[in-house]
């Protein structure tokens, strides 16, 4: 990808940490089981069938998104961001 060690380990470090331990046992496969029994139960929300569930403030303590996005990755995927004209 192009990224130097800093870059990966900014952006991608809890990711690479957690395969120190090895893959998953499931190797990536997940089928949505948490849908699943929520849609079974008839709940409205899956929240409460989360494994790693965002908090109220649509956070996510354990890889700290969201975040910032460098100009040059909207850039690659062709989004563009405006800003509102400051006073």
């Amino acid at each position: 990808l192009g990224l130097s060690e800093e870059q990966v380990k900014t952006k991608f470090g809890f990711f690479v940490d957690a395969f120190k331990y090895g893959a998953p046992p499931h190797g990536g496969l997940a089928f949505g089981l948490d849908r699943v029994v929520a849609t079974m139960e008839g709940e409205e929300s899956i929240r409460d069938y989360i494994a790693f569930p965002k908090n109220t403030s649509a956070s996510s303590p354990m890889d700290q998104s969201p975040s910032e996005v460098d100009l040059q990755q909207l850039q690659d995927i062709h989004i563009s961001v405006q800003m509102p004209k400051t006073k």
